[in-house]
């Protein structure tokens, strides 16, 4: 095997193991609402307050890893995840408690996957890196579906807390494959840039200087639309399953736990997704697919809350459809802007572009859950929720700013 694909297969294993701990609290959080007698404005601010950490330390995380070097970035920043995951599992007792170690969680999440990337990519050319970050956002998402698959099967059998302790540490082995089988390509490698040279722009050709400046914008606000239906998605796809379950006459333990585990596979098809459709923008474009993987998700958004009630297959295939497209392009968006910027400033652009796009995955998710409180008053759990419409339409009226922004990049191009 050759050293980048080596070096590739590593990394994808670690955020593996390492990203476990991002969705186990979704995946077990009915019975922690219970517990804890919280609702799901509750769970909207926790959602939301796992992401702010993330946003907070990636602004910065990117730079880091451009000055020290994004592996030993990467290596504690994962083990610092498990650290506070499993702080968690043992910890929590409170809702105070439940939002400082998520927080605390989601800070050290922060700093794994862009300056992962910027590590990544150094080591292909630029017609390979589409698969290339393809497999690797493959492998994070295959660990936000783990997440579900381990921690809601354990919490219906066991407790919530040998879930989350389950999906806690396999972090720490992450982060030792880092540290003894991942390196860096030699900083001279790092001499140009990630994408080649820079064009040069004539002094008097403005236009082209204008659409050099622009086309960074235009990918990260599409990033932003992406974004924002993305992980509200992911965060609510499992209470929704698992209302979804109830509503046609599964006990709430047999609700809990098949809602889990269907939304565990709707979230898996985004590892084939990512990739397929990585491999894809590498030969037909980048934006063409952004723009198909992005309609593809939406446009199925727009109608998913009117199905609640409905038959349990009907509604988890259309999950599984939006699953697949929903995180498809996530990758393009990281090629585009690392194909612009110099391989020195690579952590740091993409740094920006995480945070400015997760910044989104703040309010969505807290928006989902107070929309679903004010629609159904009254409800002490989400699983007892019967209104689902608006929720979903305000995911999917959001994320049109990916097509359009992607769109409008095309055509500069």
């Amino acid at each position: 095997m050759s050293n980048k694909n080596r070096t590739l297969a590593w990394m994808a294993i670690a955020i593996l193991l390492g990203y476990l701990p991002w969705y186990n609290f979704s995946a077990v959080s009915s019975y922690i609402l219970a517990e804890f007698s919280l609702d799901t404005g509750d769970l909207g601010l926790i959602l939301s307050s796992f992401q702010a950490g993330y946003v907070i330390m990636v602004i910065f995380t990117g730079w880091l890893a451009d000055k020290v070097g994004r592996k030993k970035v990467v290596a504690w920043a994962t083990l610092c995840t498990g650290l506070f995951s499993t702080l968690f599992a043992i910890m929590a007792n409170s809702f105070t408690s439940i939002l400082v170690l998520r927080v605390l969680t989601g800070l050290s999440a922060g700093a794994i996957y862009a300056p992962g990337i910027a590590l990544l990519i150094n080591w292909f050319p630029p017609n390979e890196r589409g698969k290339a970050v393809g497999a690797y956002t493959g492998a994070l998402t295959s660990a936000f579906a783990g997440g579900y698959f381990i921690a809601a099967p354990l919490a219906a059998i066991y407790n919530w807390r040998i879930g989350i302790l389950a999906t806690s540490i396999p972090a720490f082995a992450a982060a030792a494959i880092i540290l003894i089988f991942v390196r860096e390509k030699p900083t001279q490698c790092l001499e140009n840039p990630i994408g080649g040279k820079l064009p040069a722009i004539d002094n008097q050709d403005l236009g082209a200087l204008k659409k050099h400046r622009l086309a960074p914008v235009l990918t990260i606000t599409g990033y932003m639309g992406h974004m924002w239906e993305l992980y509200a998605f992911y965060g609510w796809i499992g209470p929704f399953l698992m209302a979804s379950a109830y509503a046609v006459g599964y006990s709430k333990l047999d609700a809990v736990l098949i809602g889990g585990q269907l939304s565990a596979i709707i979230i898996l098809l985004g590892a084939p997704a990512v990739w397929l459709i990585g491999t894809a923008a590498d030969k037909w474009g980048k934006e063409r697919m952004i723009i198909l993987a992005a309609l593809g998700s939406l446009l199925a958004e727009l109608f998913f809350g009117f199905l609640y009630g409905h038959t349990l297959s009907i509604v988890a295939m259309f999950g599984m459809w939006i699953g697949f497209w929903s995180v498809a392009d996530s990758g393009i968006y990281k090629v585009i802007l690392t194909d612009r910027v110099r391989g020195e400033n690579a952590a740091t652009a993409l740094g920006i572009q995480s945070a400015i796009g997760y910044s989104m995955t703040i309010i969505s998710p807290y928006l989902f859950g107070k929309v679903l409180e004010l629609t159904n008053k009254g409800i002490a759990e989400p699983i007892y929720a019967q209104q689902w419409i608006l929720p979903f339409l305000m995911l999917g009226a959001g994320a049109i700013v990916a097509p359009l922004s992607v769109a409008l990049l095309k055509r500069l191009s």
